[in-house]
This record gives C-alpha cells, sequence and structure tokens, in this order.
C-alpha cells in the first residue's frame, strides 16, 4: 500500500478548502485502484461537493443553522463556538475513499475534494492518503 501525507492551512476562520489538485499532483501516476482520504482531525470532515459557485459559503451557512455555535455544548474549552466543531465530524465524516483512473482521482465535472472546517483554533491540517492499486 502505497501512503503520503501533506499540510494545509485553513485559517483562522471557518472554511472549506479545495484539495484536489494537491491529491491528484501526490498520486499521479499511480496507476488505477481505490484512495482513502483522512483528515485526522476531530475537528474537520471531508466531502465531495461543486466548488466556486458559491456552495461552500452555502455549506458553512447550513452548518451555521444546524450546528450552531452560540448553542449550550457540553464541551466547552476552546474558542466559542467549539464545542460544535467536535461533532461536526459525525456529520461530516473525517475520511473518503475514492476511485483513481490513471492516477487522478476519477471525479465529475464538478466535483472535488474539500476539507470542511470550523474550528478556528487549529488552522494547520493534515490529509493522509493511502492508495491500493487494482
Amino acid at each position: 500500500m502505497w501512503t503520503h501525507s501533506f499540510q494545509v492551512n485553513t485559517g483562522d476562520r471557518a472554511a472549506v478548502l479545495d484539495v484536489t489538485q494537491q491529491i491528484n499532483r501526490a498520486i499521479s501516476g499511480l496507476g488505477d485502484g481505490l484512495l482513502n482520504v483522512l483528515v485526522p482531525h476531530a475537528t474537520a470532515g471531508l466531502a465531495v461537493m461543486e466548488t466556486g459557485s458559491g456552495s461552500e459559503t452555502d455549506l458553512l451557512d447550513r452548518l451555521d443553522e444546524l450546528l450552531p455555535p452560540s448553542a449550550g455544548y457540553v464541551h466547552r474549552h476552546g474558542s466559542p463556538g467549539h464545542g460544535r466543531d467536535h461533532i461536526l465530524p459525525a456529520f461530516i465524516s473525517s475520511s473518503l475513499v475514492l476511485p483513481v483512473r490513471g492516477g487522478r482521482l476519477d471525479l465529475g465535472t464538478w466535483q472535488s475534494v474539500v476539507i470542511v472546517d470550523t474550528n478556528a483554533d487549529n488552522p494547520t491540517r493534515t490529509v493522509r492518503l493511502s492508495f491500493i492499486g487494482g
């Protein structure tokens, strides 16, 4: 099994960041198979979605409605709303398994892989890739 990891800076506010190009650069030349993508963090997740059309803002707005930062979370350390950050991965998984064809993610025309991070306390995220050839 082939493995690789890289770092992403998500900044000091909630963010949805496209990591498709970084993943494709890392897996270039690996052939066909399955790729597991993991963000090994308790307060971030991964999604496949369209980017660049306002969907990132729409997702963050819906997350604020579904998981309001000001709700009375039992988990309260960190910045305000941090309790919400710790339940985010229950809604947006911390890992994805994706097909790879010819050393590139085999995504639809408008699909991208994004990190969803609502945690302003930790701006540096690791993305781990594990590839199994077919």
